[in-house]
């Protein structure tokens, strides 16, 4: 009897305890979305329309093939307004599904690299051309955050 007592005390401080956490989650009106790379670039003066053909061209390219091939969901390129000398004046932004999918697809995405624009060191010639016409300030990853409608 003592024992079937202690069994039933146990179970029902398991429920207390799980109904108390259930009734405790916050719900939040949002949820992480997908991830961006942003790459923070500085065009030299007198080269923007030569980065930018860059940009249409190659960049583009390979922007799409990894989108056919899966490995990214879209891209962005957006001007901005620098306001000290040495700001950037140009983001390269490319969305990837998630933080994960984004790693699990890198060896897939050097491949489409190799493919579109060249091998190793083909790629490394075209970075050294392009140290003359842009800088590239830094990178960021940032997570879309998706709000969810009022009320929900």
């Amino acid at each position: 009897m003592k024992i079937k007592r202690t069994i039933v005390g146990s179970f029902a401080l398991l429920l207390l305890v799980a109904g108390i956490a259930a009734y405790a989650q916050v719900n939040r009106p949002y949820h992480n979305g997908a991830v961006w790379d942003i790459a923070f670039i500085r065009m030299k003066p007198g080269m923007e329309s030569a980065y930018l053909n860059y940009v249409a061209g190659q960049w583009k390219a390979e922007q799409e093939a990894q989108k056919k091939d899966g490995n990214i969901l879209s891209y962005k390129v957006i001007s901005v307004e620098g306001h000290n000398a040495g700001e950037f004046n140009l983001m390269l932004m490319t969305e990837y599904k998630s933080l994960a999918a984004m790693e699990a697809s890198e060896d897939k995405a050097d491949a489409v690299a190799q493919k579109v624009v060249g091998d190793d060191e083909k790629q490394r010639q075209g970075y050294r051309e392009r140290l003359e016409i842009r800088e590239v300030l830094g990178n960021r990853l940032g997570r879309e955050i998706l709000l969810e409608p009022k009320g929900k």
